[in-house]
């Protein structure tokens, strides 16, 4: 698959109408959510560095109880202070977060990224699949990876 394919409409025609109906990518609507060690430090490094917008934040002091941060484009995550096992209520420990990140300028955020110190994981590069993508790791030690794929059009 080119990269055109992967980010690009996908036009299908109707053999019994002769209509041409154009696929889209999913809009991003999942919203994972996770603790952190540092929740103000880490809201502060996904919005300078990668790009989100703070939204919410409740809680007084270092304690996040709950934050809630966009990605431009649509979606965005949701987080907030470590607590003692009896109160995690199955959400993701610190440092244990993975995401798949899309943006149109991988190359603009990896340049940004890196300029306000984020831990490179992955280099830029070109996959199999059409996507430019990269990764890296935040100050708690979570994965996020960005590109171009945006999902397979439906």
């Amino acid at each position: 698959m080119t990269q055109n394919t992967a980010t690009e409409n996908m036009a299908t025609e109707n053999m019994a109408t002769g209509h041409t109906a154009t696929k889209q990518p999913p809009a991003p609507n999942v919203w994972p959510a996770f603790r952190a060690n540092d929740a103000r430090g880490l809201i502060k490094f996904l919005v300078e560095a990668l790009g989100f917008e703070e939204v919410v934040v409740y809680g007084e002091a270092d304690r996040v109880d709950h934050a809630e941060l966009a990605w431009p484009p649509g979606g965005g995550v949701m987080l907030g202070s470590a607590r003692d096992e009896a109160e995690q209520s199955g959400v993701t420990g610190p440092g244990h977060f993975s995401a798949y990140v899309v943006t149109s300028d991988p190359d603009g955020l990896y340049a940004h990224a890196v300029a306000h110190g984020a831990k490179v994981a992955s280099e830029l590069h070109d996959t199999d699949y059409g996507s430019r993508d990269f990764a890296i790791e935040d100050p708690e030690g979570n994965h996020w990876s960005f590109g171009t794929y945006p999902g397979h059009p439906r």
